[in-house]
């Protein structure tokens, strides 16, 4: 699923596929949040790991589960 992480004071916004459900990821950045943790961590895909400081988080947008399409037929 795709997440779009919002960062103060930076121009660009951090897009990620996590393989996370959309519950795990809603739940490490309400523990961002509420102050039990002081970094939002996340891991794409590939396994690598995003840290962003929970003091500098502006959004984050949680998209829906995304299918790969396999074959060749027309749309």
């Amino acid at each position: 699923m795709e997440v779009k992480i919002g960062v103060q004071y930076a121009p660009r916004e951090i897009v990620l596929e996590s393989g996370q459900s959309a519950e795990e990821v809603e739940s490490a950045v309400a523990e961002a949040l509420s102050g039990k943790a002081q970094l939002l961590s996340l891991v794409d895909e590939h396994g690598r790991k995003v840290l962003v400081p929970a003091d500098r988080l502006a959004y984050v947008e949680i998209g829906e589960p995304t299918t790969r399409k396999v074959g060749f037929s027309a749309l």
